[in-house]
């Protein structure tokens, strides 16, 4: 019931011209088993090269585990907690044999406020931290990083938003105060599949603008076709058809409209699940 995080600020926006506007070959399986544990495995080809992933989830109470195993026998595994402290949320991650890249998150949800600090596990970490107030409708937050090595603020970022039922406003400060981002998006239907969307960024040290429209129609109940093109002439489409219940195939492609002799980016994802 809060403002929620600081990252959620323009972010139905940012996810409607980005989220499935794929460039690769995907495929993810997904299984459950009744003990309550999900199993995932996910295969992934860009270009020549091909890699993938098994994952395995388990929740149980306030306790979420995750836990990934990559082609280069890479693991990370990610330990969430809720409510060890009332209104809190603590996620834990760690990777092997990087251990450098370990993080420690821990977030604070208010009716009025929510506060969150990130430090990375190792020696003179970074650590990232970010406030937002207000309400659900209304909200304004910033966040910041500091790096212990150097003393130094490395990022700082500001941000407001107002939501309503059918639509959310929202303008975000960042890269040191060098970029300036505005975004509106309006859903068409209560079930928010059919929506329009804008986005305008200005970076002051270029004097460069980009404008981004976008949209998503639902064809049907089970399809939904995106659409997005900015000033700079790049087209993108996306079509997501759910092939049988929970299991969606994304067929996605881009293209510069100013350079047509260019080779057009396509992607594929089939994601299966029982």
């Amino acid at each position: 019931m809060g403002p929620g995080l600081f990252s959620d600020i323009g972010k139905k926006a940012k996810d409607l011209l980005t989220k499935d506007y794929i460039s690769d070959q995907k495929l993810s399986i997904s299984t459950y088993s009744d003990t309550g544990v999900a199993l995932t495995s996910t295969a992934v080809k860009k270009g020549g090269l091909s890699t993938g992933d098994v994952g395995a989830l388990y929740k149980y109470k306030n306790t979420l585990i995750d836990v990934k195993v990559d082609t280069g026998s890479n693991i990370l595994t990610t330990l969430t907690l809720t409510d060890i402290v009332p209104s809190t949320k603590t996620i834990a991650s760690l990777k092997f044999p990087d251990y450098s890249s370990g993080r420690l998150e821990t977030q604070y949800f208010h009716h009025h406020a929510t506060f969150t600090t990130a430090v990375a596990l190792k020696q003179s970490p970074a650590v990232d931290l970010s406030i937002t107030l207000g309400t659900p409708t209304f909200a304004l937050g910033a966040e910041a990083s500091y790096e212990t090595a150097t003393s130094k603020l490395t990022k700082y970022t500001a941000g407001i938003s107002v939501t309503k039922p059918d639509s959310c406003a929202a303008i975000i400060l960042g890269d040191k105060g060098d970029t300036i981002k505005a975004s509106y998006i309006h859903h068409m239907d209560s079930l928010k599949t059919t929506a329009a969307t804008g986005e305008i960024t200005r970076r002051f040290s270029t004097n460069e603008n980009t404008f981004t429209v976008g949209g998503s129609y639902a064809v049907d109940s089970l399809t939904i076709v995106k659409l997005k093109l900015n000033n700079h002439g790049n087209l993108g489409a996306v079509l997501q058809h759910e092939v049988i219940p929970k299991s969606l195939l994304t067929i996605s492609s881009e293209f510069d409209t100013k350079a047509l002799d260019k080779t057009p980016k396509f992607g594929v994802a089939l994601a299966l699940k029982p």
